[in-house]
This record gives structure tokens, sequence and C-alpha cells, in this order.
């Protein structure tokens, strides 16, 4: 029995499209997994999916062997979360208070203001983002690269041993990109499953430990980064031609991109 994510065959269909076919998907504690492909591909979906916000038509998905979509969605906030690309919002909430939104599934029915426990927990989370100082703007003021780092925050809250972010450096700049991975990679190595989508192949192959490609909603490819950014595989499914070159430091691969002409 697994104490990872399982995902066996998963489908889902929006009237007669089929949006994913039939994805299978492993991912592993201890480890970073990213899905990678191009628009359409269905990623955003999956990640979805995978927490019963997508309606599946078929498979199974399970967490440390329990079936996720069997689950209350209290039951499973309690250990799984999940960070969209853009999480807006008109209420005037201050950045500790979106924050504490992930100590909600902990609280009691009664309890009517968030404890010791919870402010402590939200403020931490917001100083491992590098958001604390933010902490009492309010939430709608901020750019939209400080409302993802904000959102991030909201889910490490939570202390999910599941984790599922869509794009989370997005609207980051450089540098709080490589922060925000290496903080993913550290809750990684220290027991969190971590499932995340990226465009960024680059940054793909330096931060995740896995990475799963999807093409027209089916999975083509699985495997540590170097088995699965491949030239050929890259153009069968971008349409792009690469050269995969080797970083100097650390070994992992580097795309670059053969410009038509």
């Amino acid at each position: 029995m697994s104490a990872g994510l399982l995902v066996r065959g998963v489908s889902v269909r929006l009237g007669a499209q089929t949006i994913l076919d039939a994805v299978d998907l492993t991912a592993e504690p201890g480890k970073v997994t990213g899905l990678i492909g191009p628009n359409g591909a269905g990623k955003s979906t999956l990640l979805r999916a995978i927490l019963g916000l997508a309606p599946i038509e078929s498979g199974t998905v399970s967490f440390g062997g329990t079936d996720l979509l069997a689950m209350t969605r209290r039951s499973r906030a309690q250990f799984a979360t999940f960070v969209e690309q853009s999480a807006d919002t008109d209420a005037r909430l201050t950045t500790r208070e979106v924050v504490l939104l992930g100590r909600i599934p902990f609280q009691t029915v009664w309890q009517v203001s968030p404890s010791a426990e919870d402010t402590s927990l939200a403020e931490a989370a917001l100083a491992a983002v590098d958001m604390l100082a933010f902490a009492d703007r309010f939430y709608h003021t901020l750019s939209g690269g400080e409302q993802q780092r904000v959102q991030i925050a909201r889910a490490l809250a939570q202390q999910p041993r599941l984790l599922l972010l869509d794009e989370p450096t997005s609207h980051l700049d450089v540098h709080a990109q490589l922060a925000t991975l290496a903080l993913l990679h550290q809750r990684a190595r220290a027991g969190g499953t971590i499932l995340l989508a990226l465009h960024d192949l680059n940054l793909a192959a330096g931060f995740c430990d896995a990475l799963i490609l999807l093409h027209d909603g089916r999975q083509v490819a699985a495997g540590p980064p170097e088995q699965v950014l491949t030239p050929a595989l890259l153009r069968a499914v971008y349409g792009v031609d690469v050269t995969v070159l080797r970083h100097p430091r650390n070994g992992r691969p580097l795309i670059a991109y053969d410009l038509p002409g």
C-alpha cells in the first residue's frame, strides 16, 4: 500500500469533449512531482479532479491507501490542499485573515476566532514566503505576485501532507520563483507530497524529482526529468525543436530552444 498519491484511470469529460482520458499518476512522499504539458493538456483539470473539485467520469484517486473522493471536503482539507493560479476577492480581508482561512478545517463549529496556535501557524507561513511584513495589508491591494505568495502561505498554514499547486510561479519574479520552489522542495524533503503544474520547463527540470508529461488529456511520459525532457518528446508534444544540455553544477537537464529561421 502506497503512502503517496495514486491516480488510476481518471477520465473527465465536459459534454462530448474529453478533458482527461484514463490518466494514471503517482506522486511519492518526500518528492516534488511536476505536471508539464502545453495549454489545454489537462493539467489544471487533473489537479482539481484529484481533490474532487472537478467531477470524474471514471477512475480512482487515493492517498496513503485512502479513497480521497469518498471523503467529506472537510476531512480531505485536514491533510490536503490546492493552490490555484489566482484567487481574487473583493472582500476586505487582511493578508493575515486570508492565510487564517487555511485553519478553518481544524476549527470547531463554536470557535468564533482563531486560536493562538492558528495565529502562530499563519504568521509562520507568512514568514516562510517573506510576506509577514504585509500581514495587516488588505489582500486586494497586493500585486498579483504578492497575492500568489499569500495563497501559498494559506496552504502552508493548513499543514498539508498533500499539496497541489497550479502554476505557483506564474506571477513571480525570478528571485521569488526560486525561493518558492526551494521552499516547496524543503517541504517535500520533510515528508510532504508535492504535485505542481509548471509551464517553465527549466524550472521543472531544476526542482522536480519526477515529471509527468500530459498531451491532449493523456499521459505520454513519466519519470525523472532526464527521461521526460528529451528532444523527441518535446518536439512531439510542444512542436518545438530543442537542444538538451546539462547544468554544469548539478547535471540536471537544461532546455535550449532552437529559434526558427
